[in-house]
């Protein structure tokens, strides 16, 4: 196919630009957005391993509410968490905070029972998982805008300019799409490697980066969506309402949770019920959200279908369920939602996810080396350049090398503390400012390669934790189960020692001489 030089020009220029402009801030959310495909089971891993106290199978749940109703009723009633899977303590409900938002300071009062008795137990929420999801979402940018973070909206400007890079792209690549596509030639020198990659994996994966770039708009700009559309509607409301009863109700008349969770199974057929959040049990619009999970199925949330009802006369307040075919848009919505989440094919649906989501963190990281090296062999002396070379380094190893840091601190700070999710803020910051700071002061070649080393042996440093705690104490061990965690992170470890040793290796004539100091890109 033939296009004709000024608009490949043209084209190339809005990739280039697009690209750098938004490519630090995307392989944040493309490198953290990998890791919430498994966020629970980091948080399981992270956790200090503890004998079970309930068995899902066998649990009364109803004689546990009743029981919890009958000594903390204004708790209760005020709402609860119902976990139907977990092998803890399944009820709970908040001291402090609540279950919206990275609230920090939450406190949860949690519920068992043992011999027919009440078993309590304080602890804060930790919010590992969450942390990885306020990466992911955020990119890591403080503050707030709204009720909204700010890097939500950073990252929706950020995915905007990446999809007019992803067509651009395209363009850019069709009168030798079909030559090159496959074509990784490393004879050619490690530039036309690394570009033979970079266009490879962005073609190959091109689908899902449209469809990632798209739902992360909406996704950030969904109450000034809201906003507009409501325009149209004038005084009829966006989303209707269920409107409140006439008069409160009493918790004590609560209907049973074995006709609730049978409601619920018979309004969404194959769909199994495994949590459920009570809120405002004595008011007026009382109301329980049931986690909807069926692997078979698309599912509008990062992990479950939702649906509310009333829990004293069963009525349906909302559901994100795809509503048939006569609910186009509901269908069309859900699957948007599914195809951002990743929440189809099980766990092989995961898996995929979870390594396309590093091949587009390679995809940013990759295009800056391209731009920055294109840059070096016109004008090695040019500031603008050098200072882009220090922020490509700084910020992808220090987001790594502080989400690592947080790992380890989290594996041992949660035997000893009771609180950490401050020490985990903490933590990601100093660690990201110092691996930046470190890389201005010390160049990239020596950023990269320190920077990679100490990655390996933070990471090494994970399963190495798990087995000393393990060993530790015996007892425990046949209670552990976050050996592929374990093995992930020695598979990365060697990994990022490989590249270490590489770049340690390289030979002379592919480095780059500035103002006598050598930068080396891992390529």
């Amino acid at each position: 196919m033939r296009v004709r030089p000024d608009i490949l020009r043209t084209y190339q220029g809005v990739h280039t630009w697009t690209g750098i402009i938004a490519g630090l801030v995307l392989f944040i959310g493309f490198y953290a957005g990998s890791l919430t495909m498994f966020k629970y089971e980091i948080q399981q891993w992270a956790e200090p391993i503890s004998v079970p106290v309930t068995d899902p199978k066998s649990t009364n749940y109803q004689a546990l509410i009743d029981k919890a109703i009958e000594q903390y009723p204004a708790q209760m009633a005020a709402g609860f968490e119902l976990d139907l899977l977990t092998s803890d303590a399944p009820l709970s409900w908040y001291t402090q905070g609540q279950a919206r938002g990275m609230e920090l300071d939450n406190q949860l009062q949690t519920a068992h029972l043992h011999e027919q008795q009440l078993v309590l137990n304080e602890q804060a929420e930790h919010k590992l998982a969450d942390l990885i999801d306020y990466l992911h979402r955020t990119a890591g940018f403080i503050g707030e805008i709204g009720h909204d973070q700010s890097g939500v909206y950073i990252l929706g400007i950020a995915a905007g300019l990446y999809f007019l890079a992803l067509v651009s792209g395209v363009i850019i690549l069709l009168p030798t799409l079909v030559k090159t596509f496959f074509a990784l030639r490393k004879e050619k020198g490690p530039s036309r490697f690394w570009l033979d990659s970079h266009n490879l994996v962005g073609i190959a994966s091109l689908p899902f980066h449209l469809i990632i770039a798209f739902t992360v708009v909406v996704f950030a700009f969904h109450d000034l969506i809201y906003g507009g559309l409501a325009q149209f509607y004038g005084d009829k409301p966006l989303f209707e309402r269920t409107p409140p009863a006439a008069q409160a109700y009493n918790i004590s008349e609560l209907t049973p949770i074995d006709t609730q969770i049978l409601a619920a199974k018979r309004y969404a057929p194959g769909y199994e019920p495994i949590h459920v959040s009570y809120n405002a049990l004595s008011s007026t619009s009382p109301s329980a959200l049931f986690k909807m999970s069926n692997k078979n199925a698309v599912s509008r949330g990062p992990d479950t279908d939702y649906l509310a009802i009333n829990p004293y006369n069963l009525e349906v307040l909302y559901t994100s369920y795809p509503q048939g075919e006569d609910s186009f848009w509901g269908n069309f919505t859900a699957s948007l939602f599914s195809l951002h989440f990743g929440t189809y094919g099980g766990d092989w649906g995961r898996w995929a996810y979870f390594i396309m989501g590093l091949f587009g963190a390679f995809l940013f990281y990759s295009g800056n080396l391209l731009w920055l090296d294109k840059r070096m062999k016109k004008d090695a002396h040019k500031t603008s350049t050098h200072v882009m070379a220090k922020l490509t380094i700084g910020v992808c190893l220090g987001s790594i090398l502080a989400v690592v840091a947080v790992l380890l601190l989290a594996k041992w700070a949660n035997l000893l503390i009771g609180n950490i999710n401050h020490h985990y803020m903490l933590c990601y910051y100093l660690i990201f400012f110092i691996s930046l700071a470190y890389s201005f002061k010390q160049g990239t070649n020596k950023a990269s390669y320190n920077g990679l080393i100490t990655l390996s042996i933070l990471t090494a440093c994970l399963p190495i934790s798990s087995a000393i705690q393990g060993l530790s104490d015996l007892a425990l061990l046949p209670y552990y189960n976050s050996y592929s965690v374990d093995f992930i992170a020695l598979i990365f470890s060697a990994g990022f020692f490989f590249i270490a040793k590489r770049l340690k290796q390289k030979s002379v004539k592919d480095k780059i001489i500035l103002d006598h100091k050598t930068i080396e890109f891992v390529r």
